[in-house]
């Protein structure tokens, strides 16, 4: 071999370690992160990919259940129209992913763009435009949702933190039959004509709404959270009767003390809370229609508290809908065994259950003195032991002392039933934060 031959071979092979390393690189960052060219179409818009790589947990940051299909959207669902769900998040992170339902839906829904982003903070439907991200499904910018079903987006690096509205908008180009929606949210949501996925300006959203249409959680790989803690309830959960905007339903407030018992050096897990509150939901009964709108506890339960991610404890409190709303007079045997079926399923996973005992109701219109004795009867049931690991006593704690009947009259939003502002942070106060320690290990 003449040396100018050699020299070639050398330059060859010195090419071919090149373009190794090149393509080795390229994986591994398509792997960390990067877009792949799968994710690549001729849309403008801000990437996300200035958030940090990391690792850690997934939890849940948000969540809501599905309750029914939108009146008013049977035939077109929301054709043509961006939906911007504004979501309030409890925990921080580094990258994140949603869930999307069509579970009331009687048609595929089809979506071609979603996107998320944190909210510009000025109360309106602007995003802050260097957070602007679009979501993926599976690699691919569009999605189909069978009806009955939901899915998953791909996780996607944005930096999010804890106490943060965080925006995720979707658009349907075409007609899918009834929303899946959860109607009474405390929290305005937007909607525009057309397709205004990435807008961040927030000026096409012209139309508000008191609804979360199709989204049903918003996840975070975190580092500040090792778990969730699942609140699993009826309206006081839901906080319907909490300010508008404002984030104060029970589950806010527990999350907000939570995570400031943590900071100021408590030995308390890290965890992250959501809220899965169904306005009217029983724990043995379901809502009209197939599938059952207002699902009951039992048959909601497996989706919306044991598949969430990193689920550690379920918190509990249902059963005064099963007072109120049966036409006959509940039986306190059957609410007990409702409640204990949940809290076996919860022990199956490994999860810890925490109840809470039923807040007075006297002065409400379904009141009855039989009704209160149902109420006392499974709230003594609940304090003797034997139904969960652990109790929070919020008849006790809210009660009138004068009549414990009733609410007591700062705590009564005025309904009789539900608590006020000052009520719900009254619930959150009185939960002891050493009741979320203990919990099993539950790999979902």
């Amino acid at each position: 071999m003449t040396r100018r031959q050699g020299y070639a071979v050398l330059s060859a092979l010195v090419a071919l370690v090149v373009a190794v390393s090149a393509a080795i690189y390229l994986t591994v960052a398509a792997d960390h992160g990067a877009a792949r060219s799968a994710l690549a179409d001729d849309r403008p818009h801000h990437g996300s990919s200035a958030a940090p790589a990391s690792t850690g947990t997934w939890v849940g940051a948000w969540s809501t259940s599905p309750v029914g299909g939108e009146p008013g959207t049977e035939t077109e669902g929301l054709a043509g129209h961006s939906v911007r769900n504004v979501v309030h998040t409890s925990t921080g992170g580094t990258s994140a992913r949603i869930t999307l339902s069509n579970l009331y839906g009687q048609t595929p829904l089809t979506l071609t763009h979603a996107s998320i982003a944190l909210s510009a903070g000025d109360g309106t439907a602007a995003a802050d435009p260097d957070s602007m991200g679009r979501l993926t499904f599976n690699g691919a910018t569009s999605v189909v949702i069978p009806p009955g079903e939901q899915v998953v987006s791909d996780a996607v690096r944005l930096a999010i933190p804890h106490d943060s509205d965080v925006l995720i908008t979707t658009y349907s180009p075409t007609p899918s039959g009834p929303v899946t929606y959860h109607p009474y949210a405390r929290q305005t949501s937007y909607l525009a004509d057309g397709d205004a996925t990435e807008d961040a300006t927030g000026t096409p959203y012209t139309e508000q709404t008191p609804h979360w249409r199709y989204l049903t959680s918003l996840d975070v790989l975190s580092n500040e959270a090792d778990g969730t803690v699942v609140v699993f309830g009826d309206s006081i959960t839901d906080g319907i009767t909490s300010t508008t905007g404002a984030n104060h339903r029970w589950p806010d407030i527990l999350a907000a003390r939570l995570r400031g018992a943590l900071e100021s050096g408590r030995q308390v897990p890290r965890y992250s809370v959501v809220n899965e509150g169904i306005s009217g939901n029983q724990v043995l009964a379901d809502g009209l229609g197939r599938p059952a709108e207002n699902q009951s506890g039992l048959g909601r339960f497996g989706r919306d508290a044991l598949s969430r991610p990193g689920v550690k404890v379920v918190v509990i409190d249902l059963g005064v809908n099963d007072i109120l709303r049966n036409p006959q007079l509940a039986d306190p045997n059957s609410i007990i065994a409702g409640l204990r079926t949940l809290v076996r399923e919860a022990h199956a996973r490994g999860l810890k259950a925490v109840g809470a005992t039923l807040m007075p109701f006297q002065g409400h219109r379904s009141y009855s003195p039989a009704r209160e004795a149902v109420r006392q009867q499974v709230n003594a049931r609940i304090r003797a032991g034997g139904v969960y690991d652990a109790v929070v006593d919020f008849d006790k704690a809210l009660r009138d002392p004068y009549d414990p009947r009733r609410l007591r009259p700062d705590d009564d939003s005025g309904d009789h039933l539900h608590p006020s502002d000052r009520g719900f942070s009254r619930m959150a106060e009185v939960f002891d934060l050493n009741m979320l320690k203990g919990a099993g290990q539950a790999e979902l």
